[in-house]
C-alpha cells in the first residue's frame, strides 16, 4: 500500500480543509476544542450542515445518499475534521444502523429509514447491553414474543448513549429461548415513542450524562419492524460491532488530543525547564506519538481491505485495543502534566477563573475520567483479544 497521498488526495484534503474553514461554525468549533458539553442542537447544525454539502454519510454508496469516497478519503475527512475540532458525527444512525439496513434491511426500510437518517428526523440509539450482559452480549435477556403482527417486548437495556436525545431505537432481544444463545437472537427497530418504554439517566463519574437504561414493559413492535431474518439477529449484531470499532478507534480524536498535550507539555515547567524538555516526560509523549503513528497507518490499511471486502473483518478488534489504549495514556500524561491543576472543578467555579487552572486544560480531568470507559464498552479489550485469537489466530 502507497502510504503517500496521490494528488487527487491531497486536493481532496485541501477542499476539506477550505469546506471547514468556511462552514464550521467558530462557537461549535471552541465549544469541542474546550471539551465542552454539546448540546442536541449542537450535534444537529453540524449534522444539517454537513447534508446539505453531501458529506455527511461518508462510508454510504452514492445511490444511498452517501459520498462515495474511497477509504483514503474517509480517513482525510474525518482526520480534517478532528484537527479543525469539528462535532462528532453521531454514529449510531449513520455509522452503525445504516450499513446494516444497507446490507440486511427490506427495500421499504431503506427507502423508509435511509432519508430520515440523512436529513435528521431520526435520531438513533443503540439497545445492546444489558445489566447481565455486556461483553456477553449473547446472554441477553430482553424477551420479544410474537402475537399475531406484532413482537411485546420485555426486559431492559443500560449505558444508551446520547438516548436522552433519540426518537428511535435498534435493539437485539430474545426471540428463541432453546438451543445456542446466540442463535435466539433477532434484530428490531423501536420507535421511542410506544407505550411501555422508560428511559433513565445515568450519571457518570466525571458528571457528566450521556448514557441511560431504557425499561421495556409490555411494548409492542410491529413484525415489519425485524431487520433479516428471525433469530438472525447475531449475525448482523457482529456486523454492527465490525463498524462500531473502527470508529472506536478514534485516530483523529487521539491526533488532535496529542497536540493539545504537546502545547500544555511546552506550558508548564517542572524544576525551571518546559516539561516537554525533561527527558522522562518526553520518552513517554515519544512511546504515545509513536505508537500512534503505527496506529493511524494500520488504519488506512485496514480501510482500504474493508472497501475491497465491502466489510471491516475480525482485524477491527486490534484498532479498538490499541485506540483506546492509546487515548487513554494521552489522557494519563496530560493528567500528569497538570499535576494538582487536574483535579476537577465545578464547571460554574472555573468561568473566567484562570487562577485555578487554564480554561484551555479545564476539561483535562474530566477527558481522563470519561475515557476509562473506552477500553470497556463496544466489547472490553479482553474480548477483543479473544475475538482475534479465534478469528485469526484460529
Amino acid at each position: 500500500m502507497d502510504l503517500t497521498y496521490s494528488p487527487e488526495e491531497q486536493a481532496f484534503e485541501a477542499e476539506v480543509r477550505a469546506f471547514l474553514n468556511a462552514e464550521l461554525p467558530a462557537e461549535l468549533a471552541e465549544k469541542v476544542r474546550k471539551r465542552r458539553e454539546l448540546t442536541k442542537d449542537d450535534m444537529n447544525r453540524w449534522h444539517a450542515i454537513l447534508n446539505a454539502k453531501g458529506w455527511l454519510a461518508g462510508t454510504w454508496p452514492v445511490e444511498a445518499g452517501g459520498t462515495g469516497w474511497s477509504a483514503v478519503q474517509q480517513h482525510i475527512f474525518e482526520e480534517e475534521c478532528c484537527r479543525a475540532n469539528a462535532p462528532r458525527i453521531v454514529p449510531f444512525g449513520l455509522k452503525m444502523l445504516g450499513p446494516v439496513l444497507l446490507k440486511f434491511g427490506t427495500k421499504a426500510q431503506q427507502e423508509e429509514y435511509l432519508p430520515r437518517i440523512l436529513d435528521g428526523r431520526d435520531w438513533w440509539c443503540q439497545g445492546y447491553s444489558e445489566p447481565g450482559a455486556g461483553s456477553d452480549l449473547a446472554s441477553l435477556k430482553t424477551r420479544a414474543v410474537r402475537d399475531g403482527d406484532d413482537y411485546i417486548i420485555n426486559g431492559q437495556k443500560t449505558w444508551t448513549t446520547l438516548g436522552q436525545h433519540a426518537n428511535r431505537i435498534f435493539c437485539l432481544v430474545r426471540t428463541k429461548t432453546d438451543g445456542k444463545p446466540q442463535e435466539g437472537i433477532s434484530f428490531v427497530l423501536v420507535d421511542l415513542d410506544t407505550p411501555g418504554i422508560e428511559m433513565r439517566p445515568i450519571r457518570l463519574i466525571e458528571g457528566g450524562y450521556e448514557v441511560n437504561e431504557v425499561f421495556f414493559t409490555d411494548v409492542r413492535v410491529p413484525v415489519s419492524n425485524l431487520v433479516g431474518e428471525e433469530n438472525m439477529g447475531w449475525t448482523i449484531a457482529k456486523y454492527l460491532l465490525l463498524h462500531e470499532r473502527t470508529n472506536i478507534a478514534g485516530v483523529g480524536f487521539s491526533i488532535e488530543a496529542l497536540e493539545q498535550l504537546k502545547s500544555l507539555a511546552t506550558q508548564v515547567r517542572r524544576g525551571g525547564k518546559r516539561l516537554i524538555d525533561t527527558p522522562l516526560f518526553a520518552a513517554r509523549l515519544a512511546e504515545v506519538e509513536i505508537d500512534l503513528e503505527a496506529m493511524r497507518l494500520t488504519n488506512l490499511r485496514m480501510l482500504a481491505d474493508a472497501q475491497k471486502k465491502g466489510a471491516p473483518g475480525p482485524e477491527t478488534s486490534m484498532l479498538k485495543i490499541k485506540g483506546t489504549v492509546i487515548r487513554q495514556a494521552i489522557n494519563d500524561l496530560a493528567r500528569r502534566a497538570l499535576g494538582p491543576a487536574a483535579a476537577p472543578f465545578p464547571s460554574e467555579a472555573l468561568d473566567g477563573n484562570a487562577a485555578l487552572v487554564p480554561e484551555d486544560h479545564a476539561a483535562n480531568a474530566a477527558s481522563y475520567f470519561n475515557n476509562r470507559k473506552i477500553s470497556i464498552y463496544g466489547g472490553s479489550n479482553e474480548i477483543q483479544k479473544n475475538i482475534l485469537a479465534k478469528g485469526i489466530l484460529g
